[in-house]
């Protein structure tokens, strides 16, 4: 498969965009958003694989409580909701600088109904395969237990839970998924240099669970990756991964204390 490359505006005339400022670009992008996540999930997990207690007896919390008043702990959790999205703004401004926009890696309703099967569908093989990997990574000892929320029965509970799905799944899905690829394939690498490549960098944001959240997290993007180059659309991802996240997070918070099997 040839390398991508960004098209024109019909009736605009933009500059050429070099390789090299390609890779600066990208570059840039990794490092206000996903990247320095990665950096921060490395150091997490090199302090907790250095600490005396084992991995699988440690437990990390997703979502926290931030403040004990109501109000400002609702503002706080809907800025960390927000603006992590800029990113995503940034993507969009990016591509259609060159001439692109988000069409141009399929986030758009064109086809509604295909990407809402494909989404249904990866979101049950690979939340079910994730769940069974997490409890024997656990198990084994590659994994730390995994609390996904302690917010504190307060009325907005439920709908932060479903906004930090949808925000996962739009941030970590356009921009590590579409974007990068496509970009990574613009540079001129092959596809599975750039599938490779992605998922390596989604598995590095998920250390902070531990080896078996890299592992996992690798295996998903490599077959995201691969469904995305098939498909040229990330909408069916963005869906997939914000029904695996929302069960997780809703289910979690509302059926911890009656699945006693459940590690964290």
């Amino acid at each position: 498969m040839p390398p991508e490359t960004p098209q024109a505006v019909a009736g605009l005339t933009r500059p050429v965009i070099t390789r090299r400022q390609l890779i600066l670009e990208v570059v840039v992008v990794m490092w206000v958003s996903l990247g320095a996540a990665a950096v921060r999930a490395l150091l997490n997990f090199i302090e907790r694989v250095t600490a005396p207690t084992p991995l699988s007896e440690q437990t990390t919390t997703i979502i926290t409580q931030v403040a004990s008043n109501p109000w400002l702990d609702l503002a706080y959790q809907l800025a960390g909701i927000v603006l992590p999205l800029g990113a995503v703004l940034l993507v969009a401004y990016l591509l259609h600088a060159s001439g692109e926009s988000l069409t141009s890696i399929g986030l758009d309703v064109s086809q509604p109904s295909r990407d809402l099967a494909r989404g249904l569908l990866l979101a049950a093989v690979v939340g079910g395969a994730g769940l069974a990997f997490y409890l024997l990574s656990v198990q084994v000892g590659l994994n730390v237990q995994v609390a996904t929320t302690n917010l504190d029965g307060n009325w907005y509970d439920i709908p932060i839970l479903m906004l930090r799905a949808a925000e996962a799944g739009l941030l970590e899905e356009i921009v590590v998924l579409g974007y990068f690829v496509r970009r990574l394939r613009q540079i001129g690498l092959s596809g599975p240099t750039a599938i490779g490549i992605s998922a390596l960098l989604r598995g590095t944001y998920h250390l902070y669970q531990g080896l078996g959240g890299f592992i996992g997290n690798i295996a998903m993007g490599v077959l995201f990756g691969w469904l995305f180059l098939r498909w040229q659309r990330v909408m069916p991802m963005v869906i997939a991964h914000f029904l695996i996240d929302a069960v997780a997070f809703v289910g979690y918070s509302l059926l911890a204390d009656q699945l006693t099997w459940l590690p964290g």
